[in-house]
Formats: structure tokens, sequence, C-alpha cells
């Protein structure tokens, strides 16, 4: 099977950690090939607002599998402008979408699953879901949607911020988040790629949790006092930071368990961030 990735993120590249012996031929894009640092398991194409490295097309004519977690701009899905009549007419039997559970909206901390219909509000978030139904239109029969949560994994959880002195425990009353660690993401891909039909499936953990006491928790792995508890409307936070906090739902994963046969390796985020500390993640 020959992999062509749009889009060699921290996801895709953990990926390809795990995964990376199933394929015969692996391609991916990344934004500067003469700065991102390559792999010897693929070979790494320029892809960008505006430049794309010309053999991009002859390695679409030769994909079997596609994954994309290249995401939109305010102009719509890059890869699509670039490549979307190739990708129309190839060969490839299956493509992947790495997309977001913000496509959901608000649902003021209520239950949702895949039935939800998609209400985002303006934004990232109304780019994404207008980017998956460019691709379901695109090659709907080939398409599959996997609708990720906050992503957390080595090199990223509240482990190394409390080291850096960079966490946070904001408190919103009521606000809860799923996450995922990017092992799961990686299982879940495979899975799809695998699976006999397309379809859209949430990718988050058992448990969604207030954030402050994620970081309460890795706090009491580390032997350390957490941060004080800071007030949401008096955290001072940036637009964007600001914008996480703006839905408030509790996903279902369990149609990625069914349909999909996941097990997830970390069900929760006690799991993930133990798992992380044995691995020495935030050691000094």
């Amino acid at each position: 099977m020959n992999l062509l990735i749009f889009g060699l993120g921290y996801s895709c590249r953990h990926f390809l950690d795990r995964f990376a012996g199933d394929y015969a031929n692996i391609s991916a894009t990344v934004r500067d090939a003469t700065r991102d640092s390559t792999r010897p398991d693929c070979e790494t194409l320029s892809f960008g607002p505006d430049h794309a490295d010309p053999s991009i097309a002859e390695h679409l004519a030769k994909a079997d599998l596609l994954l994309v977690s290249v995401p939109p701009s305010a102009t719509g899905d890059p890869v699509l402008a670039a490549f979307g009549d190739v990708i129309k007419a190839s060969r490839i039997r299956r493509i992947v979408y790495l997309s977001t559970v913000g496509v959901y909206g608000d649902h003021g901390g209520q239950w949702i699953d895949e039935t939800t219909p998609v209400a985002p509000s303006a934004g990232r978030r109304a780019a994404r879901a207008t980017a998956e139904s460019d691709w379901i239109a695109l090659a709907g029969e080939r398409t599959s949607i996997l609708r990720l949560a906050g992503i957390y994994g080595p090199g990223r959880n509240a482990l190394l911020n409390l080291r850096a002195g960079t966490a946070r425990c904001i408190v919103k009353p009521e606000q809860v988040f799923n996450r995922i660690h990017v092992a799961d993401i990686a299982g879940a891909i495979t899975a799809a790629f695998a699976h006999e039909t397309t379809g859209i499936w949430n990718v988050c953990d058992d448990e969604p949790a207030p954030p402050q006491d994620v970081v309460t928790f890795a706090a009491s792995l580390m032997g350390i006092a957490p941060p004080p508890e800071i007030d949401f409307a008096n955290a001072g936070l940036s637009d964007m930071a600001r914008s996480f906090y703006a839905t408030n739902n509790r996903i279902s994963n369990a149609r990625l368990k069914r349909d999909l046969n996941v097990d997830l390796a970390y069900p929760t985020y006690r799991d993930g961030l133990k798992a992380l500390w044995a691995a020495g993640e935030g050691a000094k």
C-alpha cells in the first residue's frame, strides 16, 4: 500500500511511529522541506499556502490511501483547492480526514454523539465543518472523518507544562473537555483505513473532565502543589485561548469502539498521564 499524508504534524508523526511498517511507500507534506525535520520512513514534500512541490500530483496518482491533517484557512481547504480534481480522479481507495469535535458547537455540557448536528460558531470551527462537507462532496464514498478531541501525549501534556511553570488551573463552572492521547489517534486512523465502510467517528476518551482536574492530577503524580485556581473571568486569556472554552460538551466515543473496534490504550486522562510520567515526561 502507498500512503500519502497531507500535513506531517504531531498526530501524523506519531501515527508513523507506530504504523509506518504497514506501508510499502510513504510520502508526506511539510510546510518547508528545508526546515522541517525529515524521517527515514517517508519522503517529504513541500506544501503551503503559496507553494506546492510539483511531484505531489505524481504521488497522488500512485497513492492507495490518503491521510489529511492540514487545517482549512479562511478561504477554504488548501488541499482541495490545489488538488481536488486530481484526488477526485485518482485511484485512492480511502481518505481519512482529521477534523475536530469543535464542529458540534456548544451543548451546555450535555452528552452528544455523531448524530448530533454540526453547529459551529464562526471562525476556525466553522471552517472545519465546511471542509468536512467539501471532502464528503468530493469523495464521500471514500472519505472517513475523524473528529478529534483535545490532543495530548509525549512532548505535549500537563506534566511538561507544570515543569515549565506555564500550567494554570483556570476554573469555569461546569466546564468540561474530552481529550485523546496521540497513541489512540494513531490507532483510530489505522482502524478507519482498514474498515470496510467509511463514516464519521468521534476520537475522544471516556471521561470528559474539568481542565483544572487534569493539572491537579498531574501535579499529584509529580509530588508538587498545583497552581492556585483562577476564575475564568479573571484569567486574562487571549481570544484564541478563550475560544477553547466556548464549547462545553461531553462527547461519546461509543461508535468508535463499536464500529471500528478501537480499544483505547488511555481511556482517561489519568491513564495517559500516569504512562507519560512513568516514561519520564515532566521529570527534572
